[in-house]
């Protein structure tokens, strides 16, 4: 085993708030092509795939390997860097500990055991034929007004208007946001609605508030995915929300 790398600070950081915003910890591929991982929440209901090339780095060497990354413990540590530090990343032969330097700090974190984590989901085959591209901030915005008045949202694609909408239904308040054409990168006429919880966007659009722009994949009473690109489309992170699904 053997990893040897340094990273910008931002890029890092905005990886470890992506895996975070499901996970405290998951498994960690690194190559020579760069690091990848791909987990599920406790309640199986979000997945997370993120994978970072070796151009997101300054520098990148690696064998293969899997790590047990405790993401928990790595966001605390990371918080206390600066925005221009830049990270060294070294993982010795014998594999147990990371070894993280920034700014005169020395760390050597132990590492979990692979086996002790789930291993990483299959992507489920599913066919979302919804497709709507809008920026991050525009979305994170209308989930932070929509968790006002209820802890659920209804995501749809309307194909007679063209409309990409955000609706949410409180006991006594009711919010809805509606995307025309003009307000989208790209939308499609394929006729989506889903209803999802509020407690697992609140966290995604957090990390998606970042992005340029997001791809939203829709289906009827289907699971939606979130798909963007971090350090400078060198990174690419994906997230899989299963519906909500109401009783009658």
């Amino acid at each position: 085993m053997m990893l040897k790398a340094t990273i910008d600070a931002d890029i890092l950081k905005e990886s470890i708030d992506a895996i975070s915003a499901l996970v405290t910890e998951c498994r960690l591929h690194t190559d020579e092509t760069g690091m990848s991982t791909r987990a599920v929440d406790t309640a199986n209901v979000a997945m997370i795939s993120l994978s970072l090339k070796k151009e997101a780095f300054e520098s990148f060497e690696s064998t293969k390997n899997e790590l047990g990354m405790d993401i928990a413990k790595m966001k605390n540590i990371f918080g206390m860097m600066g925005k221009d530090d830049l990270i060294i990343l070294e993982l010795p032969d014998d594999g147990h500990k990371l070894k993280v330097s920034f700014e005169g700090y020395r760390y050597s974190i132990t590492l979990l055991d692979p086996n002790t984590i789930r291993k990483d989901p299959n992507p489920p085959n599913i066919d979302l034929p919804g497709k709507v591209v809008l920026s991050g901030s525009e979305l994170n915005n209308a989930i932070k007004a929509a968790s006002v008045v209820s802890d659920k949202i209804a995501l749809g694609i309307d194909p007679a208007s063209s409309l990409f909408y955000m609706s949410a239904e409180g006991d006594t308040d009711h919010i809805r946001r509606e995307f025309g054409k003009n307000e989208v990168n790209y939308i499609n006429s394929s006729e989506a609605r889903s209803l999802f919880s509020l407690d697992y966007l609140k966290d995604m659009g957090k990390v998606m508030n970042k992005a340029e722009e997001v791809e939203v994949s829709l289906g009827i009473d289907h699971p939606a995915k979130f798909s963007f690109y971090i350090a400078g489309g060198n990174g690419h992170v994906e997230y899989l929300l299963a519906p909500r699904i109401e009783a009658d």
